[in-house]
Parts: structure tokens; sequence; C-alpha cells
């Protein structure tokens, strides 16, 4: 009997299921991070010239300083008359390339008064490549303007137009008159071969409210 028991017993166990392996994985290391600087180091630029007049309309580039990719400058400008005016158009011009997309942000604004003329101060904002050359670079303010409301048109501009269409023989004539109670400037007459909107390009031409520089502002920035 107890032989029958220990080869029972032997069977049994060679029939038993083996015992699961256990598979052990590699234990994976953290990736790196790339390292991000939390804040920008600010350089100041040393202006060569400060200010200009060209045209009439005095300006001055006060502070030019680079913070992060941006390239920044502090511009003020006497205004013309008390119209709307803002930098039009400018530009950053450095190692052979030159940047005309900027932004603009207002930082005072003083009408008028005593004789003296209205002066505007704005921030330029140009975004540069980091490592972009700055040590021999140029802010230009190439026009400032006051695009006019329709009414300005019969206010302002019409002596101004119509002397200027009659001295280039162009053959347009306008002037204001009543539509709907609201004084409009119309365009009476033109020649037959001009289309209307050759007509319109010459008579709303940004020429009539735009002062073309340039006004030029080398400065260095060595980073």
């Amino acid at each position: 009997m107890k032989k029958i028991f220990i080869i029972t017993l032997l069977l049994l166990t060679a029939c038993a299921p083996a015992q699961e392996s256990q598979v052990v994985l590699p234990q994976l290391l953290p990736t790196a991070t790339a390292y991000i600087d939390p804040s920008y180091p600010t350089a100041e630029a040393s202006v060569n010239t400060a200010q200009q007049v060209v045209a009439g309309v005095d300006v001055r580039l006060n502070r030019a300083w680079m913070e992060g990719k941006s390239v920044n400058a502090d511009v003020c400008f006497t205004m013309p008359d008390a119209s709307d005016w803002s930098i039009w158009a400018a530009s950053l011009s450095y190692s052979g390339i030159v940047l005309q997309e900027y932004g603009t942000t207002l930082i005072s604004l003083q009408e008028a008064a005593n004789g003296q003329p209205g002066l505007r101060c704005d921030t330029l904002t140009f975004v540069v490549a980091p490592d972009a050359d700055l040590t021999n670079a140029t802010i230009i303010i190439d026009a400032i303007a006051a695009p006019p409301q329709p009414s300005d048109y019969c206010d302002i501009y019409l002596p101004k137009i119509q002397q200027a269409l009659l001295e280039r023989g162009t053959g347009v004539s306008v002037d204001c008159l009543d539509v709907n109670g609201t004084l409009t400037m119309q365009i009476l007459g033109k020649p037959a071969e001009m289309s209307q909107e050759q007509a319109e390009q010459l008579v709303y031409s940004d020429e009539f409210y735009t002062v073309r520089g340039p006004w030029s502002f080398p400065f260095n920035l060595s980073q």
C-alpha cells in the first residue's frame, strides 16, 4: 500500500503545471528635458543719433533695448496738426537684413498747447533671430500718417487735394456736396479715358495725410 501511495504522489507531481517564470523588465531611465531659462536678459543699446527733424517733424529715439528676441525702441514725434497721427511705416536693419514688421504700443499722447505742437510717444517692437548681430543696426521711421475720417476730407484735406490735382494736370475735379445731410467729397469730373478706380486712387492717395521721412537712428547693441 505504501508503494502505491508513493507512486501516485510522484505521478501527480510530474503532471502538475510548471510554475510561471517571472519576467523582469529593464528599468527605463527618465528622458532628458531641454533647459529653458525662465528669464531673458535685457541689454541697453548705445544710440548714436537721438533726434532728427525732417519735413518739419521732430522725431526722437529716447531709448533702445533688447529683451529676449525683441528689439524695442521708445520713439516720440511732434504732430503736424490735431489729427490722429501715428507711425505709418518703420523698419529695423542689421547685417544686411531689413525687418518691416513691427508692433506699436502707445506710451503717451500730449495735445498741442501754448504754441507747442502735440507730441506722441510709442514703443516699437521688432522680433529678431536669437543670434542677430546688432552691433551696427539702424531703426528707420519711414513715415507718419493720420488716416482721415470721411468728414476730414471736406473739413481738412479738400483744398490740398484740389490744388495737387490742378498742378499735375490730371483733369480730375472734386468738391464737397451735401449727401443725405452730410458734406461728402465727390469726384465731379475726370478724363474719359480714366476709369473711376484710377480717379479715386489719385483723390484718396495717402500722400495727402502722410509725412514721409526718413528719420534714421543708428545704434549699437552688443550682446
